[in-house]
Protein backbone atom coordinates (compact mmCIF):
# COMPACT_ATOMS: atom_id res chain seq x y z
CA UNK A 1 0.00 0.00 0.00
CA UNK A 2 1.16 3.48 -0.86
CA UNK A 3 0.10 6.42 1.24
CA UNK A 4 -1.78 9.12 -0.69
CA UNK A 5 -0.43 12.59 -0.05
CA UNK A 6 -2.89 15.29 -1.02
CA UNK A 7 -0.77 18.41 -0.63
CA UNK A 8 -0.28 18.91 -4.35
CA UNK A 9 -3.95 19.23 -5.23
CA UNK A 10 -4.68 21.33 -2.15
CA UNK A 11 -1.92 23.77 -3.04
CA UNK A 12 -3.18 23.89 -6.63
CA UNK A 13 -6.73 24.65 -5.46
CA UNK A 14 -5.52 27.28 -3.00
CA UNK A 15 -3.31 29.00 -5.57
CA UNK A 16 -6.17 29.06 -8.08
CA UNK A 17 -8.50 30.76 -5.60
CA UNK A 18 -5.83 33.21 -4.39
CA UNK A 19 -5.19 34.16 -8.01
CA UNK A 20 -8.93 34.82 -8.44
CA UNK A 21 -8.99 37.08 -5.38
CA UNK A 22 -5.98 39.13 -6.41
CA UNK A 23 -6.70 42.80 -5.82
CA UNK A 24 -9.08 42.23 -2.90
CA UNK A 25 -8.43 44.34 0.18
CA UNK A 26 -6.32 43.37 3.20
CA UNK A 27 -6.20 39.65 4.07
CA UNK A 28 -8.96 38.81 1.60
CA UNK A 29 -6.32 38.33 -1.07
CA UNK A 30 -3.66 36.65 1.09
CA UNK A 31 -5.23 34.15 3.52
CA UNK A 32 -7.05 31.23 1.92
CA UNK A 33 -9.98 31.02 4.35
CA UNK A 34 -10.64 34.78 4.14
CA UNK A 35 -10.12 34.75 0.37
CA UNK A 36 -12.62 31.91 -0.06
CA UNK A 37 -15.29 33.81 1.88
CA UNK A 38 -14.61 37.03 -0.06
CA UNK A 39 -14.73 35.16 -3.37
CA UNK A 40 -18.07 33.55 -2.48
CA UNK A 41 -19.50 36.92 -1.42
CA UNK A 42 -18.23 38.55 -4.62
CA UNK A 43 -19.91 35.82 -6.67
CA UNK A 44 -23.19 36.35 -4.84
CA UNK A 45 -23.00 40.12 -5.35
CA UNK A 46 -22.25 39.62 -9.04
CA UNK A 47 -25.33 37.37 -9.36
CA UNK A 48 -27.50 39.94 -7.58
CA UNK A 49 -26.04 42.70 -9.77
CA UNK A 50 -26.94 40.87 -12.98
CA UNK A 51 -30.56 40.67 -11.83
CA UNK A 52 -30.45 44.27 -10.59
CA UNK A 53 -29.18 45.61 -13.93
CA UNK A 54 -32.33 44.45 -15.74
CA UNK A 55 -34.50 46.17 -13.13
CA UNK A 56 -32.51 49.41 -13.32
CA UNK A 57 -32.64 49.57 -17.12
CA UNK A 58 -36.40 49.01 -17.18
CA UNK A 59 -36.83 51.89 -14.70
CA UNK A 60 -34.64 54.10 -16.90
CA UNK A 61 -36.66 53.23 -20.01
CA UNK A 62 -39.94 53.93 -18.21
CA UNK A 63 -38.67 57.33 -17.05
CA UNK A 64 -37.53 58.27 -20.56
CA UNK A 65 -40.84 57.18 -22.09
CA UNK A 66 -42.78 59.14 -19.47
CA UNK A 67 -40.82 62.34 -20.19
CA UNK A 68 -41.32 61.97 -23.94
CA UNK A 69 -45.00 61.09 -23.50
CA UNK A 70 -45.60 64.17 -21.37
CA UNK A 71 -44.00 66.30 -24.10
CA UNK A 72 -46.68 64.85 -26.41
CA UNK A 73 -49.58 65.59 -24.08
CA UNK A 74 -50.12 62.22 -22.41
CA UNK A 75 -48.61 60.18 -19.58
CA UNK A 76 -46.65 56.95 -19.46
CA UNK A 77 -49.50 54.86 -18.08
CA UNK A 78 -52.06 56.22 -20.55
CA UNK A 79 -49.65 55.66 -23.44
CA UNK A 80 -48.86 52.06 -22.46
CA UNK A 81 -52.56 51.34 -21.87
CA UNK A 82 -53.51 52.80 -25.25
CA UNK A 83 -50.76 50.82 -26.99
CA UNK A 84 -51.98 47.63 -25.32
CA UNK A 85 -55.58 48.30 -26.40
CA UNK A 86 -54.60 49.13 -29.97
CA UNK A 87 -52.37 46.02 -30.08
CA UNK A 88 -49.16 47.88 -30.91
CA UNK A 89 -46.35 45.67 -29.61
CA UNK A 90 -43.30 47.85 -29.04
CA UNK A 91 -41.31 47.04 -25.94
CA UNK A 92 -40.07 49.67 -23.53
CA UNK A 93 -36.47 49.50 -24.75
CA UNK A 94 -37.51 50.28 -28.33
CA UNK A 95 -39.89 53.05 -27.20
CA UNK A 96 -37.14 54.61 -25.09
CA UNK A 97 -34.68 54.56 -27.99
CA UNK A 98 -37.32 56.09 -30.28
CA UNK A 99 -38.02 58.84 -27.75
CA UNK A 100 -34.32 59.78 -27.64
CA UNK A 101 -33.07 59.22 -31.18
CA UNK A 102 -36.23 59.86 -33.26
CA UNK A 103 -38.64 62.13 -31.36
CA UNK A 104 -40.76 62.73 -34.47
CA UNK A 105 -41.31 58.97 -34.95
CA UNK A 106 -42.21 58.69 -31.26
CA UNK A 107 -44.73 61.49 -31.74
CA UNK A 108 -46.29 59.57 -34.64
CA UNK A 109 -46.56 56.47 -32.44
CA UNK A 110 -48.31 58.53 -29.74
CA UNK A 111 -50.67 60.07 -32.30
CA UNK A 112 -51.53 56.65 -33.74
CA UNK A 113 -52.64 55.27 -30.38
CA UNK A 114 -54.63 58.33 -29.27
Amino acid sequence: MVRVKRGLMTRKRHKKLLKATKGYRMLNSKVFSRAKNAWMKAGLNAYIGRRRKKRDFRRLWNTRINIAARDNGTTYSKLIGAMYNSKIKLNRKVLSNLAISNPNVFTKVVESVK
